[in-house]
């Protein structure tokens, strides 16, 4: 992997800092954090045991990453508690919260409890070449389903988790034994065996 400047790096971070205040402000992810991928950039991030989500280009990035699913959660805020940086791989993460945009009764935070966060890769020129997010999915089914009893879930969500529950598809989710990639890697790897174990 390249190296680069530190500040550049520093820079980049900053940069998108101030873009996710300005998304959270105006409810429009794509907007303002489109531009910050790569034309070829891949983001990720799983959806428990037998599903990841992936977009591959910037344009799967904007239109299902940014888009179909942040539909819902225009106005949740994420903001950011820590953030280390590898200047040597070119790497980044930054860890986050999820605060919804709704209170409860007492006047309290509807918050996704443990720990959420994004690990980046720098593509130069203040763009992202991958990013793959991590968080505790058993908290966020938890603060969904305290949402939806609270009657404060919305709709786009519902939809979404009522789709998922379904076995429905969803833009860029793959069952994980069908990630892109992975089937030809596997028949890859059995097809070396074969010759390692059979010698044609």
């Amino acid at each position: 992997m390249p190296q680069y400047p530190r500040e550049e790096l520093e820079e980049m971070m900053e940069r998108w800092l101030a873009a996710n205040r300005r998304a959270e402000r105006e409810g429009n992810w794509v907007k303002h954090l489109g531009a910050m991928y790569t034309e070829d950039a891949e983001y990720r991030w799983n959806m428990g045991p037998n599903r990841e989500f992936i977009a591959r280009g910037r344009k799967e990035i904007e239109d299902w990453a940014l888009g179909a699913h942040m539909e819902g959660f225009e106005k949740w805020r994420y903001p950011y508690s820590n953030i280390v940086i590898d200047e040597k791989q070119g790497e980044i993460i930054g860890i986050w919260r999820q605060v919804a945009p709704t209170k409860r009764e007492d006047g309290s935070d509807y918050e996704i409890a443990g720990v959420g966060g994004s690990w980046f890769r720098y593509g130069g020129g203040y763009r992202w070449s991958w990013q793959r997010d991590f968080f505790d999915l058993g908290n966020v089914k938890a603060i969904f389903m305290e949402l939806a009893a609270d009657g404060k879930l919305e709709a786009p969500v519902k939809r979404r988790l009522s789709k998922l529950a379904r076995g429905q598809a969803l833009p860029g989710v793959y069952p994980i034994i069908e990630t892109p990639g992975l089937v030809k890697r596997l028949k890859g790897v059995l097809a070396m065996a074969r010759i390692v174990l059979t010698g044609i």
